[in-house]
């Protein structure tokens, strides 16, 4: 079988896993990052927001960790991310727009530490 899927090079997955989990590698690199966010219907930037909101009200720190930082690099600025939890926090429960904020917080903090 012949792969004529484009790759967006992203290997996230493979990092994460390797060879322990190849169905996960599989469907997080060529289906989620090369097909998913590639598709042209929304920004990555959009896709960013998005995604934060569903893992923000669903509480998943762990997940949202990687997904703060990576709307940063789609785009999305420190304050409109800070906005966002704040706005989400009423619609997602208040222990989950804290609990997302707290790791915004980690993550610009982490950030500004190594850049000293």
């Amino acid at each position: 079988m012949t792969d004529n899927t484009a790759s967006s090079g992203w290997s996230g997955g493979a990092n994460a896993f390797g060879d322990f989990a190849p169905g996960m590698v599989h469907y997080t690199d060529k289906v989620l990052f090369d097909e998913v966010w590639e598709r042209p219907g929304l920004s990555k930037r959009d896709r960013s927001l998005v995604t934060i909101a569903a893992l923000t009200a669903l509480g998943k720190m762990d997940q949202l960790q990687f997904h703060l930082d990576f709307a940063r690099q789609n785009g999305v600025t420190d304050e409109e991310l800070k906005e966002a939890l704040l706005h989400l926090a009423f619609y997602s429960g208040w222990p989950n727009g804290m609990g997302a904020t707290t790791v915004l917080k980690n993550i610009i903090e982490s950030d500004e530490k190594d850049n000293s």
